[in-house]
C-alpha cells in the first residue's frame, strides 16, 4: 500500500486547482465576442435621482451628459420622444457614452398633473410612466381639450389637489397609469404631494438661468446650452461618436 504523505496530498491538489483555472480561462477568452458584450452593462435601465430631484437615464457618471427640459403638453417634445429617444438610449446610453437629465417644465395644470404622474413611484416607474403618457400623447390631449371646454362656468375644484385629480381622470392619465399598476391611492397621494410640487416647479423655474431657452424641448449638452435645437436630427450629430467595433 502506498502511503501519501499531507504535503504530497497538498501539492496535487493545488496541481488539480491551476489546472482548473487555466481550463476557465482559456475558455473565458475563447469565448465568442458576441457571449462577452451580452454580459456588459446596459445602462439604459438605470434611473437615479438627482440632487435638483431630476431624474436621470443611463450611467451617472457618463462622459457625455445631455439634459433636456420637456413638457408633457408639449407636441414637439412628444415627437422627439418618439423620433430620438429610442436610438439615444439605444445607441448612447445603454453602453454608458451619455446620461440624459429630464426636467420639467410647466405650462399649465395639465402639465403639472402629468409631470406629478410621471414622478409617482420614484425611480422605478418612472421612465416607464414618462414613456407611456408620450405614446398616448395625441389620445390624451384630444381629451384634455374635451375636459377644459366642459369646465367652462363651471365653479374651481376645492383645491389644487382635486382640481388636478379631476385632470387626472377626465384626460385619462389616471385610468392610463393604473393600468400599468399605479393605484388611483398613489396617484392620489403624488397630486397632493407639496414636496412633489416644489420640485416640479423648481426644476421649470431653472429654464430661465438660460437666455436661449425658447421653449420646449430645449437641450443641454455638458452643461452647455443647445440654441435652436429641438429635434433628433439636429440633435444627432452633436453627440460623441459610437465605437466603430459597435460594441
Amino acid at each position: 500500500m502506498t502511503v501519501i504523505s499531507p504535503a504530497s496530498s497538498v501539492s496535487r491538489q493545488i496541481a488539480v486547482f491551476a489546472a482548473l483555472a487555466l481550463t476557465l480561462a482559456f475558455a473565458l477568452l475563447s469565448a465568442p465576442a458576441s457571449a462577452q458584450r451580452s454580459a456588459a452593462r446596459d445602462w439604459s435601465q438605470t434611473v437615479t435621482l438627482g440632487a435638483n430631484g431630476a431624474f436621470v437615464v443611463g450611467n451617472p457618471a457618463a462622459p457625455t451628459k445631455l439634459v433636456e427640459y420637456l413638457s408633457y403638453t408639449c407636441s414637439h417634445c412628444a415627437d422627439f420622444q418618439a423620433t430620438g429617444t429610442p436610438a439615444l438610449k439605444a445607441q448612447w446610453i445603454r453602453r454608458g457614452l451619455v446620461s440624459l437629465e429630464l426636467r420639467n417644465f410647466v405650462r399649465d395644470p395639465f402639465d403639472l398633473t402629468a409631470a406629478l404622474l410621471a414622478r409617482c413611484g420614484g425611480a422605478t416607474r418612472f421612465v416607464s410612466n414618462h414613456e407611456a403618457m408620450f405614446a398616448d400623447y395625441q389620445a390624451w390631449m384630444t381629451r384634455a381639450q374635451s375636459f377644459a371646454q366642459a369646465q367652462e362656468g363651471k365653479p374651481p375644484a376645492a383645491n389644487r389637489a382635486a382640481q388636478l385629480t379631476a385632470i387626472a381622470g377626465g384626460t385619462g392619465l389616471g385610468p392610463l397609469l393604473a393600468k400599468r399598476g399605479l393605484t388611483p391611492a398613489a396617484q392620489g397621494k403624488c397630486l397632493a404631494d407639496e414636496a412633489m410640487l416644489k420640485t416640479v416647479l423648481g426644476l421649470t423655474s431653472s429654464a430661465g438661468t438660460f437666455k436661449e431657452f425658447t421653449g420646449t424641448p430645449f437641450f443641454l449638452l455638458n452643461g452647455k446650452p443647445l440654441e435652436n435645437v429641438h429635434t433628433w436630427d439636429a440633435l444627432r450629430p452633436l453627440l460623441p461618436p459610437l465605437p466603430a467595433s459597435g460594441k
